[in-house]
């Protein structure tokens, strides 16, 4: 068996702008000890049940995702966070096949990298709630409001950390607070910013 999932088959079939990229990446991540899979409906690459990779095409670039990434050394300095506040994950990104011919020559040491995290039990070291500054705007509406404020700390730390960076995001402070008082009522009904 050549490794090959057809679920994925499927999908880079279905994929036209990024299908050449994906098929060609594809061939050096299935010549590495890695299992894929279809997770969250793109192709997935396992160790051990551990997610080590992920392909992602999006309109305007397609990537290589490490949910790990952070840990990775990246000699070649082609690993970026996704987003702004993101911990953990790291990815390659390509616009066009020449980028992706780079790209395929440099996957196997990353990929090798990334097993050997794997191997070792390596975790990414996450900021903790607390470490995440509270808005003054936010702030001073939870001192006002003992309710809100236990509201808030029954919360789940994923939700608190959506609701800091959601108000720290505004530039300008008559924004934080429209933005605190919108969120009032989904606070004190326990629920999250997306929920």
């Amino acid at each position: 068996m050549d490794g090959k999932n057809p679920q994925v088959d499927a999908f880079i079939g279905r994929s036209e702008k990024w299908q050449q990229a994906f098929t060609a990446l594809r061939a050096v991540i299935l010549d590495s000890p890695l299992t894929e899979e279809l997770k969250w409906g793109k192709p997935c690459y396992t160790y051990d049940k551990n997610n080590v990779l992920i392909l992602q095409g999006f309109k305007e670039f397609g990537a290589l995702l490490f949910p790990k990434g952070a840990l990775l050394r990246d000699p070649a300095n082609v690993l970026a966070k996704p987003g702004e506040n993101t911990q953990s994950a790291r990815r390659i990104e390509f616009r066009n096949p020449q980028e992706t011919a780079k790209i395929a020559g440099l996957l196997k040491s990353y990929i090798d990298e990334a097993i050997a995290i794997e191997k070792a039990g390596l975790k990414v070291e996450f900021k903790q709630t607390a470490d995440f500054a509270i808005p003054e705007e936010f702030q001073s509406r939870l001192d006002s409001d003992p309710a809100l404020k236990a509201a808030f700390f029954d919360l789940t730390p994923g939700r608190q950390r959506g609701y800091l960076l959601h108000f720290s995001s505004a530039k300008q402070a008559k924004t934080r607070a429209s933005r605190v008082e919108k969120c009032v009522d989904r606070i004190l009904d326990g629920q999250g910013l997306n929920d």
